[in-house]
């Protein structure tokens, strides 16, 4: 992980070097996990014709617990204690829901008040969800 920064000139010191290695492994899983829930929610909301609101719920309850692993795992393995693992489970499963209830407006707001097709909220999900549970993770979760 150290050589990634090397090759693009840019000097870390030791704390700068962990927080890009959590980034990166965040933005792989994470990117993953976000990938996975936008596609599933659109896939069961379009071609299984489930409710939006109810397909996010399912898609949230089937993520839920492969997001703690990876992130508990690998994306924060390095990042804060690892006592009292029950907190950081409680935190992570708040963060999550917050992270489902903003999926969830979005899919409310562009496709039950504006009408739009079920893949408007996946844009959204897919920028500005990530952003907020990251932050929220690093700082609260896995500090």
């Amino acid at each position: 992980m150290e050589r990634i920064p090397a090759l693009l000139g840019i000097t870390l010191d030791e704390h700068k070097l962990a927080l890009f290695g959590q980034i990166v492994r965040f933005g792989i899983s994470g990117g993953l996990l976000t990938l996975g829930v936008a596609g599933a929610y659109w896939a069961v909301a379009e071609f299984l014709h489930v409710d939006p609101m109810v397909s996010m719920t399912l898609v949230y309850l089937f993520f839920t617990g492969i997001g703690y692993l990876l992130h508990s795992r690998w994306s924060f393995r390095d990042h804060g204690s690892r006592d009292q693992a029950h907190i950081r489970t409680v935190r992570f499963f708040t963060v999550n829901t917050l992270g489902f209830v903003t999926n969830q407006l979005f899919v409310w707001w562009l496709v039950k008040l504006l009408g739009g097709p079920t893949w408007w909220p996946v844009i959204p999900i897919i920028v500005v969800t990530p952003l907020l549970t990251f932050t929220l993770n690093r700082i609260w979760v896995f500090k």
